[in-house]
């Protein structure tokens, strides 16, 4: 399966089975990119297949304007996010609730959907997840990361527009990367993606305590988001945090086994009682 209509819009989608000669694992495991150079490609040559081969049903998808998936101009909150989930699980008729891994911006979907949507949420694990904002007196975000982030996506569109890629793509090794290029800039000066991100609210830590769902949050010991990760984990009711030496923000390509090992001991421990076709849709 690689396209599928859902919410109005035209996904791509990736689907591995578990293998037929091993048990299955109940609860499908469903992944979410990050933004903007992301795609379902990040976790397809790192997570998914050694954990489809582990047992579990896996799901993976080039969010709204991402990779393959069709480009609207609006709609890149969390709110429809969570909507274009709900609707591709329904529409791929994948059993719920589902295990969410977000990686970075894919992190705050995830825990948006467990906020809004629990009954789709089995558990979450966010690997470097953008989900708590820091007050205007805390480092290292003196304005907090939604401000972070929308300054660095302001800065990036601006360079994009003022020096544009070639009118064709190059042939040979250049080619994926003016792909890249010409994807983000369609993204950042042809969709509301950034005035979304600028009008972006972190959850606050009342609602962050009532979350039901277990959590397990991987985070590099260089990241920026370290400080963040230890303030989040104390404020969920049950959330195992993970801090990996050495990396920063890249932990998902530079500390895949460590992460994948991590993935695969928590999946089996939180299996749902109630996985079944069409619950909660």
């Amino acid at each position: 399966m690689s396209e599928v209509y859902a919410n109005g819009l035209r996904f791509h989608v990736q689907r591995l089975p578990a293998p037929a000669d091993r048990p299955a694992l109940r609860t499908p495991v469903v992944f979410l990119h990050g933004l903007v150079l992301d795609n379902l490609s990040s976790f397809y040559y790192t997570l998914a297949a050694p954990i489809a081969r582990a047992g579990s049903e896996v799901v993976l998808y080039d969010q709204r304007g991402h990779g393959r998936t069709e480009r609207p101009r609006t709609g890149y909150d969390p709110d429809t996010a969570v909507a274009d989930l709900a609707a591709l699980l329904k529409a791929c008729d994948v059993a719920t609730p589902v295990h969410l891994v977000g990686n970075s911006f894919g992190g705050l979907i995830a825990l948006h959907a467990a906020r809004t949507r629990p009954d789709l949420v089995a558990s979450l694990v966010l690997i470097e997840g953008q989900c708590l904002d820091l007050p205007a007196d805390s480092e290292p975000y003196a304005g907090g990361w939604v401000e972070e982030m929308a300054n660095t996506l302001n800065l990036a569109a601006l360079g994009l527009e003022s020096h544009p890629g070639p009118d064709r793509l190059p042939t040979g090794p250049a080619r994926k990367a003016a792909r890249l290029r010409a994807g983000a800039d369609a993204l950042l000066n042809g969709t509301t993606l950034i005035e979304d991100v600028t009008l972006l609210r972190a959850p606050d830590p009342d609602e962050l305590a009532d979350l039901a769902c277990p959590v397990l949050a991987l985070y590099g010991e260089l990241s920026e988001l370290a400080a963040p990760a230890r303030r989040l984990a104390a404020l969920l009711a049950d959330c195992t945090l993970t801090v990996l030496p050495g990396v920063a923000h890249t932990v998902l390509r530079e500390a895949t086994a460590p992460v994948l090992d991590a993935v695969l001991d928590w999946l089996p421990r939180h299996e749902s009682a109630d996985t079944r076709a069409g619950v909660g849709r």
